[in-house]
């Protein structure tokens, strides 16, 4: 009797063997190890590919894109998916390993397993799948939407379940999300792009029109001390001499006293006027003024330029909240801001000095604080006066004497030139240097 059991058993082991073997148990581990690599990848890729570039493509038209876009849209749904299918396929193929190195080599076997399938998983099914998708995210991505799109829809009551129960357990997820706006996104990407050989220029550039929220007009108008402004007490062909003398095509006139403007002339205006009467002198000046435009000077640079675009004129006005003049704004000046300067053959040539070997820099004391920080790659404070000299004087909360050294964030600024309460000439030198 208890032969004929030991046979029974014999034979049902047998059974089993025939039924399950070696080969076979290896080639479902292997399958399953490829589709645990395919979902690594899978995500890795969908999640590093360049969101712009998926945009771009999906706008002309491309379906691949396209459904790159949709799935990036339902982004929790797609990684909550993916990391379903990934674990299942990964417990399965530790579980066939196990069945089969147990069977082989006893209660050793459970270690065996756990031991090899680690290394499998982490080499063939985590490393390497994912190295290649980051270094290819934006080609391998298209392709892996394909099966991903449906699984994403066939896994969708778990995924919401998942997303439920994390919503409940703090709502981390929505605070991490709604925290970084897209100007942050595209900030970060300018910065990061500098790390990759994008041109000064061009990164300048970008983060300047980023910044045309922010920055306002008093930033880059043109100070009231330098203004060019005609008298409207001199006669009209004395007056029609100094804009021949002179490059621009916009004076602002005053009568009195140089704050109290009564409009703004235009050279072409004038000449033309001229031409119909067949001189000067017996023009009135005040008939060819257009009406001087004001504008506050903390409107910021974007609404400035919209309020140009809008009353098609290229210069204003500026003054503080008292109403008193500061300055002009032009068009040119916000375009310079963003691109840089633009001169003509009549601007005189202002370029900012090399280092020296110290790597101070003598700068004249007018000169802009936003042009040194995209000279020199600075960050000088710009929420405050918009020259080097205010900045100075800010700092020290007095005037300075000649030869005196002030210190701003990061650097250390002597007075080289004073003309009575104006800072001509200055010497900036990171603080780095005086250690």
């Amino acid at each position: 009797m208890r032969s004929q059991r030991i046979d029974r058993h014999r034979r049902f082991h047998l059974q089993d063997q025939r039924l399950n073997p070696l080969p076979l148990d290896l080639a479902a581990i292997g399958g399953l190890l490829l589709l645990s690599a395919f979902f690594s990848g899978s995500e890795t890729a969908l999640t590093a590919a360049s969101r712009p570039w998926i945009h771009l493509h999906a706008a002309r038209g491309d379906r691949r894109a396209l459904r790159v876009q949709r799935l990036l849209d339902r982004r929790e749904q797609m990684i909550s998916a993916i990391l379903l299918g990934n674990n299942l396929v990964n417990i399965l193929a530790s579980a066939l390993a196990t069945r089969a190195l147990i069977e082989r080599f006893g209660g050793a076997g459970v270690l065996y397993a756990t031991v090899v399938m680690t290394l499998l998983v982490l080499v063939f099914a985590e490393i390497l799948p994912k190295t290649v998708a980051i270094r290819h995210a934006d080609r391998i991505a298209p392709w892996v939407a394909i099966p991903i799109a449906p699984l994403v829809t066939l896994l969708t009551p778990l995924t919401m379940v998942v997303g439920a129960v994390f919503r409940l357990g703090g709502r981390l997820g929505r605070a991490a999300s709604t925290g970084r706006t897209a100007r942050e996104e595209l900030r970060g990407a300018i910065e990061l792009a500098a790390t990759a050989g994008v041109r000064r220029r061009d990164r300048n550039m970008l983060r300047s029109v980023l910044d045309l929220d922010h920055v306002t007009v008093r930033s880059v108008m043109v100070p009231r001390v330098r203004m060019l402004t005609l008298d409207a007490s001199q006669p009209t062909d004395v007056l029609a001499s100094e804009v021949l003398r002179n490059p621009y095509t916009r004076y602002p006139v005053w009568e009195d006293e140089r704050e109290n403007i009564i409009g703004i002339l235009h050279a072409r205006k004038l000449f033309m006027r001229i031409q119909q009467m067949g001189e000067a002198k017996s023009i009135d000046i005040r008939e060819v003024l257009d009406e001087p435009w004001y504008v506050p000077d903390v409107t910021t640079l974007a609404h400035q330029l919209d309020s140009f675009r809008a009353r098609q004129t290229p210069m204003a006005l500026v003054v503080d909240e008292y109403g008193a003049l500061e300055g002009l704004v032009t068009l040119k000046d916000i375009l310079e801001d963003i691109v840089g300067d633009i001169p003509d053959e009549f601007d005189p040539v202002r370029t900012l000095p090399q280092p020296e070997t110290d790597q101070s820099v003598i700068v004249p004391g007018d000169t802009s604080v936003r042009d040194l920080n995209r000279r020199y790659d600075w960050q000088l404070p710009t929420d405050g006066a918009p020259t080097i000299a205010g900045l100075v004087i800010d700092e020290a909360e007095e005037l300075p004497e000649e030869g005196a050294e002030v210190q701003v964030p990061g650097f250390a600024v002597q007075v080289l030139r004073k003309d009575g309460a104006r800072l001509v000439r200055l010497r900036l030198r990171p603080n780095a240097q005086l250690q």
